[in-house]
């Protein structure tokens, strides 16, 4: 007997939490039971072969918004070849109408709904010890003999504490994101979430989450994710696993938290601004600034504490944040959106992402559909098309603006031009609407572009919005790109360094003597330390040194020491080129 779960993932670095716990909830069972992940991005073919392959007794998916599309296909192409094998699926997007699912879908035997580990270890027991019965089985909703329709009642809600640790053997896990979860549902009530519908919030022990997380801490995993939908909402709960964090960091993980800024204590405040850059990073889901939109949406949330929050963090420098905002809310129209966006904006976060209305089978939002006027995609993922306050082609207008503001802001790598360049617009999202206006107007919305193109088009545009400081331009967006690479080709535009050649010959000549701006340097000869490094001349304050324009300034770039959170080299002003003043 074998039973398979199988997992389509949205990307080769996430891992399926869903699959692995229910495996190891069934511990009694698990040597009958395998994991097969893939991702949204195999072929189809390759992955109704490669199981097939695995010759299973009895199939499982797990089931979301990105795969469903995909699942659907595999389920019928999988039942004509293996007609004889039970497929079961569970997850989020069959859980709301199972029965409907389970119409759609003639090929699936049955559908776990919710909270899947006592349920699967249950089906576990049926089809190895064949000595249970499916009607006595809670959370299940299935086909009887008679193909009929079975709904048997839903089952209690789980012991945080019951839930086995998955990653005590971590060979299966090198090299992606570690998912972990500290608590289920969530005490807010935002109309277009699922973790709504679920009040019963509940946490692990926190001596339990303490011991696993040092597993995860000495085993120095590159980033762990908690799934838990609002982290901070009991405080004592996030200070005692951030300080417990900050104490046994070893240097090398990230974690990351979603979290409500607004009620973020001072305790918690004065906590945070201590750990070490790079330890944590937060995403804050704003959404909205529109008072009426979010008294509508049922979101709880002072903007003005949030903004405080963010900006104190923003000053403390050690914590990447992540905030949101959604696009086709109710009484959001276009100007207000934008209202929105600007206000975001002004905050800087490290990431702002312009996401669009999913609008979730089982949420408050998906009943009021038709109230708002809401039109969206009829299949996965669901996505807002318009909306009683936003046209379709309002939409799409944002659309585009999200795609340069991905490459260009969220990217981190054009950080000190769009700074200058934000000032020539009226304001923060006209910069981005004409940046995607530029885009197809010259075609590049068409066809992707590398890194050093993205450059091109960011000075392009910038001469033709702010044509008397091109200059100025050309030497930020040089300054932003040795900032994250020592690139080999120099940009064709730019400007020339002939003239300084005998001068950086010198100075790392003379550094190999005395290593005083690169003291980590020392096994290295002067040819090596100007390969690893960069110097750079410029004529414009590009660094905040305080210097007039037009006045020469030197720029080591040292990229054997990064910015955690930006990945920046380190840069210092070389303020004696010999001891001469070149200007």
């Amino acid at each position: 007997m074998k039973i398979v779960l199988a997992a389509v993932n949205a990307k080769y670095i996430h891992s399926n939490l869903a699959v692995y716990s229910l495996k190891a909830y069934a511990k009694e069972y698990e040597e009958f039971i395998e994991i097969r992940e893939y991702t949204i991005n195999h072929y189809r073919e390759d992955i109704l072969a490669g199981l097939y392959g695995a010759c299973p007794d009895v199939l499982a998916f797990s089931c979301y918004i990105w795969n469903m599309d995909l699942i659907r296909d595999l389920v019928t192409d999988l039942k004509q070849v293996m007609p004889e094998v039970p497929v079961w699926l569970g997850g989020p997007e069959v859980s709301f109408d199972p029965v409907q699912e389970l119409k759609r879908m003639p090929e699936v035997t049955g559908i776990m709904v919710g909270e899947g580990e006592e349920i699967f270890r249950g089906l576990a027991r049926h089809y190895i010890e064949g000595n249970s019965k499916l009607e006595d089985l809670e959370g299940i909703v299935w086909r009887g003999g008679g193909r009929e329709i079975q709904v048997n009642p839903p089952g209690e809600p789980m012991d945080m504490n019951r839930l086995p640790f998955i990653y005590s053997d971590m060979s299966g896990f090198r090299n992606r994101i570690i998912y972990y979860e500290a608590s289920r549902g969530c005490p807010f009530s935002c109309s277009y979430c699922l973790s709504s519908v679920d009040k019963r919030l509940r946490f692990r022990d926190l001596d339990l989450v303490k011991k696993e997380l040092l597993v995860l801490i000495r085993n120095e995993v590159p980033q762990v994710k908690f799934v838990d939908r609002t982290f901070n909402c009991r405080p004592d709960f996030a200070m005692a696993v951030w300080s417990f964090l900050a104490e046994h960091d070893r240097g090398k993980t990230n974690f990351h938290f979603e979290i409500a800024a607004d009620i973020l204590t001072e305790e918690e405040m004065e906590l945070l601004k201590t750990l070490r850059p790079g330890l944590i990073q937060l995403e804050i889901g704003v959404q909205s600034t529109n008072p009426d939109t979010l008294r509508e949406i049922r979101r709880s949330m002072d903007f003005q504490k949030v903004s405080d929050r963010v900006r104190r963090m923003k000053q403390a420098g050690n914590i990447h944040q992540h905030l949101d905002l959604i696009a086709g809310l109710p009484f959001e129209g276009l100007e207000s959106f934008i209202r929105s966006f600007n206000d975001v904006y002004e905050l800087r976060p490290e990431q702002l992402q312009l996401g669009f209305l999913k609008v979730l089978k089982g949420s408050w939002m998906y009943e009021k559909a038709g109230e708002y006027g809401l039109v969206y995609q009829k299949k996965p993922v669901y996505e807002v098309l318009c909306t009683r306050w936003l046209s379709y082609g309002e939409i799409l207008r944002l659309k585009a603006v999200e795609r340069v503001l991905e490459t260009y802001y969220n990217s981190g790598q054009f950080h000190h031009a769009l700074d200058e360049l934000v000032t020539v617009f009226a304001h923060p999202f006209a910069l981005y609407e004409g940046l995607a206006d530029f885009y197809k107007e010259q075609g590049y919305d068409r066809v992707s572009q590398s890194r050093l193109q993205k450059y091109d088009i960011l000075l392009a545009f910038a001469v033709k919005a702010d044509p008397e400081r091109e200059a100025l331009y050309r030497e930020l967006l040089l300054y932003d790109l040795y900032l994250r690479e020592n690139v080999k080709s120099r940009p064709e535009w730019a400007p020339s360094q002939e003239q300084w050649k005998q001068e950086s010959r010198n100075f790392y000549r003379r550094e190999e003597k005395r290593r005083y701006y690169l003291r980590d340097y020392a096994e290295y000869d002067a040819a090596q330390m100007a390969r690893m490094t960069h110097l750079e001349f410029f004529r414009y304050q590009v660094n905040g040194a305080g210097k007039k324009k037009d006045e020469l300034t030197v720029l080591l770039f040292d990229y054997k020491h990064k910015n955690p959170l930006t990945n920046e080299a380190l840069v210092l002003e070389v303020e004696d080129m010999d001891g001469r003043d070149y200007d």
